[in-house]
């Protein structure tokens, strides 16, 4: 069984509630947008990180972490890219692959837009956490955390973690 902490679209924005949502997660999962070294690094410091880079990432995080990620967690296929689209209205950029061998789990972030859907067409759980950094459009910033056991998904919740316009420093 493996808690995890997703997260997206940080654009630089460190936030001391990251440490209370996500030290309790076995995993943190970053879905692009990082926008800082150190911050990726704060992260990795309350659990292991894994991260794609977002549009919005430099060279040196586009050297720490690659545009496409995929891999098991326990018997659960993981894909997770940046910009990815959503069920029925996919990245080109991704499409063909996820259409190619359909992931269990497909994970993206840049539209900023909290979304847990399934698809039943494809048989797999989309989730875009929204954004948790103030960059962007959004009111609220977001994280979702998941439990995975097995091929199941459990306990996925929803956390707000402020509103982007109201943040103490």
């Amino acid at each position: 069984m493996k808690r995890i902490g997703i997260i997206s679209d940080t654009h630089s924005h460190w936030d001391p509630k990251y440490v209370q949502y996500f030290e309790s997660c076995d995993e943190i999962w970053h879905a692009g947008d990082i926008c800082s070294v150190e911050l990726a690094e704060r992260l990795g410091e309350i659990r292991p990180l894994r991260a794609v880079c977002g549009n919005c990432d430099g060279g040196e995080l586009r050297r720490m972490f690659p545009e496409v990620l995929r891999w098991k967690c326990e018997d659960v296929d993981v894909l997770m890219k940046h910009i990815g689209g959503y069920p029925g209205r996919y990245d080109p950029s991704i499409r063909a692959q996820i259409f190619a061998r359909p992931p269990q789990l497909f994970i993206s972030g840049h539209s900023h837009i909290l979304k847990v859907k399934y698809d039943k067409a494809l048989n797999l759980l989309h989730i875009n956490p929204g954004a948790a950094g103030l960059q962007g459009w959004q009111k609220e910033r977001t994280i979702v955390r998941l439990t995975i056991e097995g091929n199941k998904f459990t306990d996925c919740e929803v956390i707000t973690l402020g509103n982007r316009n109201n943040v103490i420093p």
